[in-house]
C-alpha cells in the first residue's frame, strides 16, 4: 500500500485522535485532521512533538525528522475540509451513537463512494452507525488502544454490510502504520478485549473488595505471572503449554466460584460515590498527586514502549525464522 499517496481524515483530536494522527503521519500519509474545540486542533502539532521526542527518548523511534511529519498533518478549520479528497477517514469523537451516525451521514455527502469510513469507537457496532449510509459495505470500526502511538493492536470490527474489500483494505492499512490488526469476526457489545477487561476486572475488583488481597500485592502477582507469560506468547498458548486437560479440571473447581453476577461491585460503587475513580481525581486504588502526575504517565508510557518493542522485535524474529 503507498502510504504517501494516501490522504487520510483523522475527525477528533482528543485522548486517541491526536495520537491516530501522529502514527498515520509518521507512516508517511497525508493527514488532515479537525475537532470542533479549535483548541484541541490548534494544540495538535505541540502535542505530536512532546510524544515524538518522548519515544525517541526511550528508544521506541529512532531519530525522527518532526518537522517532515508535522508537514504532513494539516491542521483543518473546518470538518468539511478535513473530509475532502480523503480516501480514509477515521473518527475518534464523542462516544455517543447519535453523534455518529450524524457524522457519518455528513461524510457521505463529502467524500467519494470508494472512501472507507473508520470509527474508533469501543462501545457501538458499526451496523449501528452505519444503518443510515447510502453506502454502509464501506463502513467499518477500526478500535484503536490508548495511547494509540504505543499500543500496537488494533481491532477490526466489520458492520454485518462490510465488504470484504473494505475489511483487507483496512487490514492492510493498518499493517503498513506498523500495527497488529486482529479480526472480529462477530458483532458483539464490547468486541473481545474489552469483554476480557471487564471479564478480569469482575474477578479483581471482588478479590480486592473482599480483602482477599491489596490492590497493590494483586498487581504485582498479575505483573510477574499472567502478565508476564501472556505478553510472551498470549494466553491460548500458555492453556496450549499447561495442558488443557489440567486446565478443565482446574476450570471445574472454580467456575462456580468466581464472581458472575451482573451488578457493579461494593469496592466500585464506593470509589465513584468518594470520587476516588484514579489518575483524574488524584486518587483510585494509588495516589496521585497532582505535582507528580505527569511523572506518573511519562513512567507507565515508558513501560509500555519497552514491552511494545519486545513485542515488535519477537514478531519480527518469528517472521525472520518463518
Amino acid at each position: 500500500m503507498n502510504l504517501e499517496n494516501t490522504r487520510v481524515s483523522v475527525v477528533g483530536l482528543g485522548t486517541m485522535g491526536h495520537g491516530i494522527a501522529q502514527t498515520i503521519a509518521l507512516a508517511g500519509c497525508q493527514v488532515q485532521a479537525y475537532d470542533s474545540d479549535s483548541g484541541l486542533t490548534s494544540a495538535l502539532h505541540d502535542r505530536v512533538t512532546k510524544n515524538l521526542q518522548t519515544m525517541v527518548a526511550n528508544g521506541a523511534l529512532s531519530n525522527v525528522d518532526e518537522d517532515s511529519v508535522l508537514s504532513r498533518i494539516q491542521r483543518c478549520s473546518s470538518e468539511t475540509e478535513a473530509l475532502s479528497d480523503s480516501g480514509f477517514v477515521i473518527e475518534a469523537i464523542a462516544e455517543d451513537l447519535a453523534v455518529k451516525q450524524a457524522f457519518f451521514s455528513r461524510c457521505e455527502d463529502i467524500v467519494s463512494e470508494s472512501t472507507i469510513l473508520a470509527s474508533n469507537t469501543s462501545s457501538f457496532p458499526m451496523s449501528a452507525m452505519a444503518s443510515e449510509l447510502k453506502h454502509p459495505e464501506r463502513a467499518i470500526n477500526t478500535h484503536w488502544f490508548n495511547p494509540p502511538h504505543i499500543i500496537p493492536v488494533v481491532e477490526v470490527v466489520p458492520g454485518v454490510k462490510t465488504d470484504e474489500e473494505t475489511i483487507d483494505k483496512a487490514t492492510t492499512f493498518l499493517k503498513a502504520l506498523g500495527k497488529h490488526p486482529v479480526r472480529i469476526h462477530q458483532e458483539l457489545p464490547g468486541f473481545v478485549l474489552n469483554r476480557l477487561q471487564v471479564a478480569l476486572f469482575r474477578e479483581m475488583l471482588d478479590l480486592v473488595g473482599r480483602g482477599v488481597i491489596s490492590a497493590e500485592d494483586l498487581d504485582i502477582a498479575v505483573r510477574g505471572s499472567l502478565g508476564l507469560r501472556w505478553a510472551a506468547v498470549g494466553p491460548m498458548k500458555v492453556g496450549d503449554f499447561g495442558g488443557w486437560d489440567i486446565l478443565s479440571k482446574v476450570y471445574q473447581v472454580l467456575a462456580s466460584e468466581i464472581r458472575s453476577d451482573t451488578s457493579l461491585p461494593e469496592v466500585l460503587q464506593d470509589m465513584q460515590s468518594s470520587g476516588n475513580v484514579g489518575l483524574k481525581a488524584g486518587k483510585g486504588f494509588f495516589e496521585f498527586p497532582s505535582e507528580g502526575q505527569h511523572e506518573v504517565v511519562a513512567d507507565k508510557d515508558q513501560k509500555f514502549m519497552a514491552w511494545a518493542k519486545l513485542l515488535k522485535d519477537a514478531y519480527q524474529d518469528s517472521s525472520d525464522r518463518s
